[in-house]
């Protein structure tokens, strides 16, 4: 796969560079306006993704949400790391990941719990991170009903994510 990777992305950038040429197009002019308003989207969205990483780690680093939701998964009888999994997973996909992957190290990827981890990082989706990300590089600031959607959304994804691994698995 690899190999493909060296012939097909130089031979895509010469496409570009001929189409250039024979619609008469500036290739070099049009790419950097290109670079610059790509700095300027970065410029724009980069102090709310700034603020979101902040809150998660100061979040995690806390270890609140441990202490809130082992009582929990205690009375459901789940393994202690599928709750924050859930939680976190609308906040950060990063963090999300982290955690399914301690899961798999501690219980196998092929076990119960590292099944409902899976299903779990398919059936939600980062809906805080989507709503920093677009709504601050448009310049939106009153979000209405996108994060109770969202959220709930995220809510029937995480209670059929039991519900499927269940049955399934």
């Amino acid at each position: 796969m690899n190999d493909i990777s060296f012939v097909v992305i130089p031979i895509f950038i010469l496409l570009v560079v001929f189409y250039g040429y024979f619609h008469k197009i500036n290739v070099y002019d049009s790419f950097l306006l290109g670079a610059k308003d790509g700095l300027k989207i970065v410029y724009n969205i980069f102090p709310a993704i700034l603020a979101m990483v902040f809150a998660v780690n100061l979040f995690l680093d806390s270890n609140v949400l441990n202490f809130l939701l082992n009582p929990l998964s205690k009375i459901l009888s789940l393994p202690a790391e599928i709750l924050p999994l859930a939680v976190l997973r609308p906040i950060s996909g990063t963090a999300s990941m982290t955690i399914m992957t301690n899961i798999f190290e501690l219980y196998g990827p092929d076990s119960f719990a590292g099944r409902l981890a899976s299903v779990l990082q398919g059936c939600t989706d980062t809906t805080i991170y989507v709503i920093a990300l677009y709504y601050s590089s448009i310049k939106v600031s009153k979000i209405r009903y996108t994060l109770f959607v969202g959220l709930l959304a995220d809510l029937v994804g995480i209670i059929m994510a039991f519900i499927l691994t269940n049955i399934f698995f």
